[in-house]
């Protein structure tokens, strides 16, 4: 997404950020085979940190998407009413994907983190695209 971002040169307008609804990896970088799959499209994942979704997340962001229905569950469940309008699924932004869920590689083989990222790509350039169309709030933040 964030390299999406700057493709389009939208840095000034989408701040994207990314934390998850566990503290399972919190401080450590994505999985080696993430960086790896996202190395070989010219993605530095690297830098990246794992956190976890902290409760002021809900303020500071405008929009909050979920990878799958259960961190979309778990996300509602911790989100204040006034914010609940602000969740909903990643895949949704993605034409062919609607309603879907991006699939957890974590325990297969590297190709599917090259799918995962696939689906992300699809999803992000529908975001995007929503937001230049301005379909969405004038200052979007992404949350994954």
């Amino acid at each position: 997404m964030r390299a999406l971002v700057e493709q389009q040169n939208m840095t000034e307008r989408i701040e994207v950020d990314s934390a998850g609804t566990h503290g399972y990896h919190v401080g450590n970088p994505p999985d080696m085979r993430a960086q790896k799959a996202a190395a070989l499209r010219g993605v530095d994942l690297s830098g990246l940190r794992a956190r976890r979704v902290a409760e002021e997340d809900f303020a500071a962001f405008d929009l909050i998407l979920a990878m799958d229905r259960d961190n979309l569950n778990l996300l509602q469940q911790s989100c204040p009413k006034e914010h609940l309008g602000k969740l909903g699924l990643f895949l949704d932004y993605a034409a062919d994907h609607k309603g879907q869920e991006v699939p957890d590689p974590y325990y297969g083989g590297g190709d599917g983190f090259d799918l995962v990222l696939d689906l992300v790509e699809q999803a992000a350039s529908g975001l995007i695209a929503t937001i230049q169309l301005g379909e969405f709030l004038p200052s979007a933040s992404v949350l994954r």
